[in-house]
Formats: C-alpha cells, sequence, structure tokens
C-alpha cells in the first residue's frame, strides 16, 4: 500500500471509532469523507445525485480536519494552558524539578517555536526563524503576562493558516525540521505535540497547587447532546 492509502486507512479506523464512541456530528462528517474516498458505501441513505465525488470528499475531509485542529488550539488547549499560568507564581512557572526536566515557562515557549515552525512558516510560508535550543535553556523569569500574550498571538497565527488551507494544500509534501510531510501530517504533529506538552503541565500546576483543575467532565445519561462533543 502506499503512503497516502495506510494513513487514510488508519484515519477512517480512529474517526469510525470515535464517532461511535461519542455520536459526535463533527467526527461523522470525517468517517463519511473517509467512506467516500475509499468507494465505500455511505452508511446513510443518499440520492444517487447526493454521492460524494472524490474531490468533493477530499474538500469535505479537509474542512472537517482543520475546523477540529483550530477548535482544539482555541479552545481547549490555549484557554487550559492559560488557567494553568494564572494559578502559579511567576518563580513557579520557572519551576524545574531537575536539570533534566524544563519549567512550564520552558515549555510555553517551546509550543510557540513548534506551531511557528511547522504551521505558521512550514503551511503558511512565513520566514523559519525559530530558535529551539534557547526555549530550553531560558531560565527566565520571562512575566506571565508576556509568555500568555506570545502563546496567544501564536495560536491566532496558527489558526489562521491553518484557515486558509484547502485539500490540495494538505495532501501536498512539505519539508518542515528537515521531516519530508504531508500538510495532514505536519497539522496532526503540532496537535499532538501540544496535548503532551498540556498534560506536563496541568501536572505541574496540580503538583504545585493540590487542587482539582475541573478540566474532565464526563457526560451523564441524561446530558443533551451539544453536552456530549469532546
Amino acid at each position: 500500500m502506499c503512503g497516502r492509502a495506510i494513513w487514510c486507512a488508519f484515519c477512517r479506523i480512529y474517526i469510525r471509532t470515535e464517532a461511535l464512541r461519542l455520536r459526535s456530528g463533527r467526527h461523522a462528517d470525517m468517517l463519511g469523507a473517509f467512506d467516500s474516498m475509499a468507494g465505500k458505501r455511505a452508511r446513510r441513505k443518499t440520492k444517487p445525485s447526493q454521492a460524494a465525488t472524490p474531490g468533493l470528499a477530499e474538500a469535505r475531509l479537509a474542512r472537517a480536519c482543520v475546523r477540529e485542529w483550530r477548535l482544539r488550539l482555541r479552545e481547549l488547549f490555549l484557554p487550559r494552558i492559560i488557567e494553568c499560568l494564572g494559578h502559579l507564581s511567576e518563580e513557579e512557572i520557572w519551576w524545574r524539578p531537575n536539570e533534566a526536566s524544563n519549567s512550564i515557562g520552558n515549555l510555553v515557549l517551546h509550543l510557540c517555536g513548534n506551531m511557528r515552525q511547522w504551521i505558521i512558516s512550514g503551511l503558511g510560508g512565513a520566514a523559519d526563524i525559530r530558535e529551539r535550543d534557547k526555549e530550553f535553556s531560558e531560565r527566565g523569569p520571562i512575566a506571565r503576562g508576556e509568555l500568555r500574550e506570545e502563546l496567544q498571538q501564536t495560536v491566532r497565527q496558527a489558526c489562521a493558516v491553518l484557515a486558509r488551507l484547502k485539500a490540495g494544500d494538505l495532501a501536498r509534501r512539505y519539508r518542515i525540521q528537515e521531516y519530508d510531510v504531508s500538510g495532514y501530517q505536519a497539522a496532526t504533529q503540532v496537535i499532538e505535540h501540544v496535548a503532551y506538552h498540556l498534560g506536563q503541565i496541568i501536572y505541574v500546576t496540580k503538583l504545585k497547587r493540590g487542587i482539582d483543575l475541573g478540566f474532565t467532565h464526563l457526560p451523564l445519561a441524561s446530558s443533551q447532546a451539544s453536552e456530549r462533543k469532546v
């Protein structure tokens, strides 16, 4: 199988699992797009004239992915990082448990650098000015407000680039940080990367404050459909 076929097969299995688990309209749209691209029969009844052509299916997939990526960056990841920063003093933001670990301040700088390099520059065409080593060598304290502003601005710029991407942009190949990747892979890498370091930021915040941040809310059986979206 070619790389694209393997990628589509993997994503279709993942999204079908999520759609069945969450019954989410967002995931159902993505699943439908993959089924159409693979030549599968749609699960819901449609008239022959409504069957998606491969081009339309790819466009649907691109729109669904971009919508999900932007939602996670702006409405899930960003608010949680900002809330964690608000719970900590500037000294705690730059605290390191040991020299092999990074402070929350370092992680925020690192997330900004990664988003700029992979999305704003890699997919958006801006100049790549990243100095990755400095993201980890910085000892601060850079003020909380300055970190927050830099993160907010970076997420806004990254989301603006994502909003402009079409199916063809996501399917084409890019050279980013010496990796040869598709637009889909580049954007997915960033979402995965932010989620990974967000978990570390939340852990350190809870370690320092000993409080439940209330980020996890499981829906009740009696909840409305709008309350059951991830």
